[in-house]
C-alpha cells in the first residue's frame, strides 16, 4: 500500500475506532482517564511513522490498544523520576501488559458499553454525565460542548475536570453495572443519549435548527448500546432518534427558515431510516417491557407512515399519548397531547387543555407551549389573542429560525 495513503488510512481509523480503543485503554490504565487520552494520541501519532515504514497491520485497533498501553506506561515511568509513589503502578501495568493475552474485538465493544456507564454514573451531577458522555464517548472538543450547552471553554472543561475527579476519588467502578442495578443505570445512560439526540435535532440556540454532528453521534451511541444491551427501551430510544431524524432535510428551507411538520415535502424524509424505526417500535412493544421512549416511538411512527399530514391518524397519536402520560407524566407530554386532541376535536378542544396547563404554572418560560396556544388562537380566528401569545414565544425563543419563524406568524396576523 502506499505511504501516501497512509494519514488518510489514520484519519479513518481515528475517526472510526478512536473512542472504542479510548474505552479499552481508560480499562488498561486503572480508568485513569486523562492517562488513556495522552496514550491514545501517543499511539496514533507513532502509528503516523510506524505504518508508513511497515504498512497497515491486520488488526489496527487492536495494534493502536497495544501501542497506547505502552506508550501510557513509557510517560508514567519518566514521571517516576518526580513520583517515587509511581513506580508500583509501572511494574504492575508492565507485567499486565507483557502476561495478558491481545485484546478481542469483543473486550473492546464491552469496553465501550463500561465507558458509557462510567460517563453516566448516577454519582455525577446531569451536567458532569453529559458533559463527559459528549466528550469521552462521543470525542467532542471541549469548545463544541460549551457551544451546544452555552457555557464558556474553561466552565466546559472545568466541570470535565471536577467529573473525572469525582470517579477517581469515589472509587466508581470501570463496569457495566449488575443485573439487579441495570434498570436504574440505564434511565441515566438513556437520558444522557436522548439529552444530546435533542439538542442536535433542535438546537436550544444559534442560527440553525439542527446540528447533525450532536444527532448522529448520539444515534451512533443508541446503536451501540442496543448491540451490546438488546433491551426494549434501548430499541424505543434508537426507533425515536431514527425517525426524528429521517425529517431532518425537511425541517428547513434552503434560507434555514423553519419548515413544520404538517408542511414539509415528506419525499425528502428518508425511508430508510423510518423503515428501520417503525421496525424496532413493533419489536419494543412487542417484549410488553416498553416504557415512555418506545411509546413516543410508536407516535413518531404514525406521523411517518401517513402518506400526507391530513390523513395522520389523530385518534391513534392521542390514545398513544394517553398511555404515555400514564407512564410518564409530565406538562411537556400533556402539552402534545392537546395538540393531538386539537388535531382530532378541533383547535378549542385542544385550547382548554393548554390554557388549563398555563394557569397551573406549568411551562411558563416554555416557549413552544405559547407557539401551540398562539396557534389555536389563529385557528379560531382569535387574532388578539394570538398576537399575544406569538408575542410570547418569540421573546422566549432562543434560536433564531424559530424566531424568524414566530415573527412572520405575528406578521400574518397584523396584514389579516
Amino acid at each position: 500500500m502506499p505511504s501516501i495513503s497512509i494519514p488518510h488510512i489514520i484519519d479513518d481509523v481515528y475517526r472510526t475506532e478512536s473512542r472504542r480503543i479510548l474505552a479499552t485503554l481508560i480499562r488498561l490504565l486503572n480508568g485513569n482517564f486523562d492517562l488513556a487520552e495522552e496514550a491514545l494520541h501517543d499511539a496514533f501519532m507513532a502509528a503516523l511513522s510506524q505504518w508508513s515504514k511497515d504498512g497497515v497491520p491486520d488488526n489496527p485497533r487492536a495494534w493502536l490498544v497495544t501501542a497506547g498501553r505502552f506508550k501510557a506506561i513509557d510517560r508514567l515511568r519518566k514521571r517516576t523520576r518526580f513520583d517515587a509513589a509511581l513506580g508500583s503502578m509501572v511494574e504492575e501495568l508492565t507485567l499486565e501488559a507483557h502476561t495478558q493475552n491481545d485484546i478481542s474485538d469483543e473486550e473492546i465493544e464491552d469496553d465501550s458499553l463500561r465507558l458509557i456507564f462510567t460517563c453516566c454514573h448516577p454519582e455525577l451531577s446531569a451536567e458532569a454525565r453529559t458533559a463527559l458522555t459528549l466528550r469521552e464517548v462521543c470525542g467532542l472538543t471541549t469548545e463544541e460542548i460549551a457551544a451546544a450547552f452555552l457555557v464558556t471553554p474553561t466552565t466546559l472543561a472545568q466541570r470535565i475536570v471536577r467529573a473525572k475527579n469525582k470517579i477517581r476519588d469515589a472509587a466508581i467502578p470501570y463496569e457495566v453495572p449488575a443485573p439487579a442495578e441495570l434498570p436504574e443505570r440505564l434511565d441515566s445512560v438513556l437520558q444522557v443519549i436522548y439529552l444530546v439526540f435533542n439538542e442536535g435535532y433542535s438546537a436550544s440556540t444559534g442560527d440553525t435548527v439542527t446540528r447533525h454532528d450532536l444527532s448522529s453521534e448520539a444515534i451512533r451511541l443508541g446503536r451501540l448500546l442496543l448491540s451490546l444491551l438488546p433491551d426494549a427501551e434501548v430499541m424505543g430510544l434508537l426507533a425515536l432518534m431514527l425517525l426524528h431524524d429521517s425529517r431532518r432535510l425537511a425541517r428547513t428551507a434552503p434560507s434555514g427558515d423553519l419548515i413544520l411538520l404538517d408542511e414539509q415535502d415528506r419525499n425528502l424524509w428518508d425511508r430508510g431510516q423510518i423503515e428501520e424505526g417503525c421496525s424496532l417500535v413493533v419489536k419494543a412493544l412487542g417484549t410488553r417491557r416498553f416504557g415512555p421512549y418506545s411509546l413516543q416511538a410508536a407516535i413518531a411512527a404514525v406521523h411517518a407512515e401517513a402518506p400526507a399530514s391530513e390523513q395522520t391518524d389523530w385518534s391513534e397519536v392521542v390514545g398513544l399519548y394517553d398511555v404515555l402520560l400514564r407512564v410518564s407524566p409530565s406538562p411537556v407530554v400533556e402539552l402534545n397531547r392537546a395538540v393531538a386532541i386539537a388535531m382530532r376535536d378541533g383547535p378549542q378542544a385542544g385550547l382548554v387543555l393548554i390554557e388549563g396547563i398555563l394557569q397551573r404554572g406549568k411551562l411558563t418560560d416554555y416557549h413552544l407551549a405559547y407557539a401551540a396556544q398562539a396557534d389555536l388562537y389563529r385557528r379560531l380566528d382569535q387574532r388578539v389573542a394570538a398576537g399575544e401569545a406569538y408575542q410570547r414565544a418569540y421573546d422566549l425563543a432562543q434560536q433564531e429560525p424559530e424566531r424568524r419563524f414566530l415573527q412572520n406568524r405575528l406578521t400574518q396576523l397584523e396584514k389579516i
